[in-house]
C-alpha cells in the first residue's frame, strides 16, 4: 500500500529485429523502444526521439533495414539509477561506457524523467 510513488519498472530487451525480411521472417537488429513507468515517474512523454526515416538508406539504416541506435542504453538507465541513489561519483563505476556519450545530448536527466 502506496508503495506505487517508490516504485520503478523499465523494459529492456538485448536486441531488436531488422526492419526487412530475410525470407522467412526477419533477423536480430539493434534499436527498440523502452518504457519507463512507475508512481514518480513524469509520464506520457516520449524521450529521445524516432527515427527520421524507417525506409531502407534512412539515416539510422545500416543495412537490410538494421537501424543504428541513435541514444545508447544508458540514456534512460543512468536517471533510474540516480533516482535510486547511485551517487555522481559512481556512475562511471556502474555505466563504463557512459564517458563515451555528451550527457546533455544522449542521457535523460533525472528531472526529466522523474517527478521528484
Amino acid at each position: 500500500q502506496g508503495l506505487w510513488d517508490s516504485t520503478v519498472m523499465a523494459t529492456k530487451s538485448d536486441f531488436g529485429r531488422t526492419l526487412t525480411s530475410n525470407g522467412q521472417g526477419t533477423d536480430h537488429a539493434w534499436a527498440g523502444n523502452h518504457m519507463v513507468l512507475g508512481g514518480g515517474v513524469k509520464g506520457t512523454k516520449i524521450h529521445n526521439d524516432f527515427p527520421v526515416s524507417l525506409l531502407e538508406g534512412g539515416e539510422q539504416d545500416i543495412g537490410r533495414g538494421r537501424l543504428l541506435p541513435k541514444y545508447p542504453w544508458e540514456s534512460m538507465m543512468v536517471p533510474i539509477a540516480e533516482w535510486m541513489g547511485v551517487p555522481e561519483s559512481d556512475l562511471a563505476a556502474v555505466f563504463p561506457n557512459l564517458g563515451k556519450f555528451d550527457r546533455q545530448k544522449h542521457i535523460i536527466s533525472r528531472s526529466a524523467l522523474f517527478k521528484s
